[in-house]
Parts: C-alpha cells; structure tokens; sequence
C-alpha cells in the first residue's frame, strides 16, 4: 500500500497532479474551514509525531483561538533515534507534504507557512524547495509565504516549542506556553520572556499568534483522506487508530527500512514478516520505540502496534520508530546509551532535567564499569525529581525508558554487580542519518557530543 509513501518518488507537481493529489486542494476549497475539519474529525486521523493527538480538534483548536495572524508550521525535524519515516515521506513525495500544509493554512486562515528541517537533511530541504517552488510557479499558493526553516541538529529541535524559538532565530530551547498560545512572533510577553518585535507592516500590541505545528506524516495523511475520502482512509487501521502509519525497522533486524502498513499491526509481524526477524536468528529481547516509551519486552511482541494498544500494554507508539535488540544484549548497556542520550540532550532550562538525567547516566555507567551496587539507590531517587517542572517530554522519557528497562530486566543488573555479564554492550545509538542499498547508516558522531551541545 502507498497512501503517504509511495514506491517510486513522486518527480513533479504535474506527477503528482495525475495521480489525484490536487483533488485534496479541490475538495478542502468545496468544503470551506468547517467542512475540512469536519472531515478530518469524521477520519479519525491522529497526529503522527508521537503524541496522536486528534488532527482536527487541533486545527479547529488553532483556528477558533483568538490573534492577530496565524501560522502554519511543519514539522520535519525528525530526531527520534529508531526514527526515518518523515525523511523517508519527504524524499519521495514532499507534495503531498506541502499541499497538506496548504490545505492546513485555509482551513486556520494563515498567512504564512514554515517547512522545519534539519540542515543536515539536504536532499530533504532540496525536495521540499522543489515542490513549495512548483507549486508557487503554478500559482496554487495565492498570497501565502512559504519559508524553509534549516535548523540545528539537537533533539530539541523536533520539540514543537523549541522549534519555534529556532524559526524566529533562536536556540531550541522550549517554551512554556503551547503553540496555539503562544506562537509565532507573539508581542505577548510569555511568563517572564521578552517579547517578540511585531513584524513589520503589522499592529503592536499584546498579541498571542495561535501556531499550528504538524508533523509531516499528519499532513500527508490529511491530504490523503482529502483526495479519497473519510470511508477508504478507515478501511484500514483500527477503530481508534485508523488508516496506515509508515513504520521504521531498524537495530536487530535482517532487513531494516520503512515500512507502510496498517496501524494495528502487531509488533511480531512488523519484526518478522517486514523485517526479517533478528539478523543472529536469536530470540528478540525487547523492542523500544525510539527513547520516548517505556520499552516492549518480547513477550508482548503480539501487542498491535497502534497508539492505544501500546499504551495498554504500558509501551507507546511515538513515532512509530522500533529499535529491535536480540538476546545477546545487555538491557543495562542500552538504559545507559538511551539515558546519556537524552542526558546530552536536555537543554538545561530546568535544572532537574538536565542534573537528574546526569546522575542516571553516571549511575549506570559505573554499575556496567564497576558493578557498584549502591548506585541503584541513586537512579531510583534520580527518576522521581528528572521531571520535575519539566517544559517539555523529555525528562519524562528519561523516567519511562530507563525504568522500563531496569524493571524488565533486573538480572542484568545483578549480573553486573556480581562481575559476570557476558552480553553485548558495544552498541552505537540508532540515531538515523542515511539510508542507503537496504542499510541504515547511523550518526557516529552522537557518541562524542558533549552536555553543552559541543562535541568532544
């Protein structure tokens, strides 16, 4: 099946044109604001991106929220490590991204669109300025502005508040106050922030800027149901999760990739029908899905891979991003590499997000290194304060996968403090950065990237 990822990369406007896309831009003009959200709550399409919020409460939410110009922003910022879908969509069919965050801003009346990607996607970047130029030489944009936002390569860049303060020039360093509070050039004061000059040509005053933030799956899904409707969109998925997610394999497996099939397909099947199983032939230990879940231990690898069924089964979907780890690897040595991942990554705006994730890190280094037992104390104590007045998920991942794995495996913990693991632990972080001839490539630099965001 190819609804938001199709076999062949779509070439052009006109190709994508022929195959039925502009239908989408068609029926969301016939149907006017009301009738598109209408139809995305009619769908049931949640956000792609982790969350799984409901995309149309989120555009009504945006659209009926009181400001003086409005925002489109498209999340491509794709960091999650185990994650490759939104490069994957955006390589071979970016129109069908662009027009989705053309039919986004009719529906919310935005004037202005922004395309966030890293600036180490290149032909991400490339693709997405090929179909917004296409579409604006074909005069489908009217006066709307499309701006392609290169951003930094930190984590938080993908965070939809962060990636705000990167688009209006500044680190990706979250906000507080939500996107369709405050968004986009707000001249509201933001507790305690300084606030944003009004752009030129538009009123002073203390104005909030609702900010739609979309992930580029939800907006090719979107544009999809458009193009053929609520009732073909729902024959696949379940009730609560309905229509296709496209699925990144990748760690143990004989055949990693991206794969689109129906949400609700279980875990096993995406591991060992798509995936080829372990590439040892050996048992799956777990699966994690990337570093924001809790992970999946293979005795609930039936679990269907949708949001509530994962959640259920106290896992998570997120991004549909599955690190798949055999038995011959330490569950200790991958609670470490997630750990100092997110350590690293952790902006230091609240001090015990970024102090506590480091005590985790250190904890569980000097039990894989040395075995010293009493450092569980230390990660017990360290997991119930990381989130404390956290501004964003990432000190409540560090609680979640780190206690999962802890939990779930406790005898390679003993192992270690007893001096006799013999597992695996010369692993490198799936933080995907390439995929070519059928093989991931991995970002080998993460390893040396410091706290500080500099690299050692």
């Amino acid at each position: 099946m190819s609804r938001v990822l199709p076999s062949f990369p779509v070439a052009s406007l006109e190709e994508f044109r022929d195959a039925g896309g502009a239908r989408a831009l068609e029926r969301a003009a016939e149907l006017g604001s009301d009738g598109t959200i209408a139809e995305l709550d009619r769908s049931g399409l949640r956000g792609r991106g982790g969350g799984g919020f409901p995309t149309g409460r989120k555009w009504r939410t945006v659209r009926d929220t009181r400001g003086t110009r409005k925002y489109v922003v498209v999340n491509g910022a794709e960091g999650e490590p185990g994650t490759f879908k939104d490069r994957a969509i955006l390589r071979s069919n970016p129109y069908q991204v662009v027009a989705g965050a053309l039919i986004a801003a009719a529906t919310i009346a935005a004037r202005d669109i922004y395309l966030c990607v890293k600036a180490s996607f290149v032909r991400e970047c490339e693709a997405l300025q090929r179909a917004a130029t296409e579409f604006a030489e074909a005069e489908m944009v009217g006066d709307l502005d499309i701006t392609i936002v290169r951003g930094p390569d930190e984590y938080l860049f993908g965070e939809e508040k962060a990636m705000l303060e990167v688009i209006e020039g500044n680190d990706p360093l979250p906000r507080v106050l939500p996107p369709f509070l405050h968004g986009l050039f707000a001249t509201a004061p933001q507790l305690g922030w300084i606030a944003t000059d009004a752009e030129p040509g538009e009123p002073r005053g203390d104005a909030d800027n609702p900010t739609l933030v979309n992930n580029v799956e939800s907006l090719a899904q979107a544009t999809w149901i458009l193009a053929n409707g609520v009732d073909a969109f729902r024959e696949l998925g379940t009730a609560t999760s309905p229509g296709t997610m496209v699925y990144t394999l990748c760690g143990d497996v004989a055949a990693p990739g991206c794969f689109e099939l129906p949400l609700g397909t279980p875990v096993r099947a995406l591991v060992n029908e798509h995936a080829g199983g372990t590439a040892s032939g050996r048992p799956v230990k777990f699966v994690a899905s990337g570093v924001a879940n809790a992970i999946l231990p293979a005795a609930k690898l039936e679990t269907p891979a949708d949001f509530d069924a994962l959640a259920a089964a106290g896992a998570g979907l997120g991004s549909a991003g599955f690190i798949v780890y055999d038995d011959e690897t330490c569950a200790l040595a991958v609670a470490r590499l997630f750990s100092r991942f997110l350590y690293v990554e952790s902006c230091g705006q609240c001090p015990p997000c970024k102090l506590q994730s480091g005590t985790i890190t250190d904890a569980l280094q000097r039990i894989e290194r040395a075995g010293e037992a009493d450092q569980l104390a230390r990660i017990q104590h360290a997991l119930t304060t990381v989130a404390d007045g956290n501004r964003c998920f990432l000190a409540v991942e560090e609680q979640q996968v780190v206690s999962s794995l802890l939990r779930e495996f406790p005898e390679d913990v003993v192992a270690h403090e007893e001096g006799r693991c013999r597992l695996r632990h010369d692993l490198t972080l799936p933080k995907l950065v390439d995929f070519v001839d059928g093989a991931f490539h991995y970002d080998e630099r993460q390893a040396h990237k410091q706290p500080d965001w500099t690299y050692a």
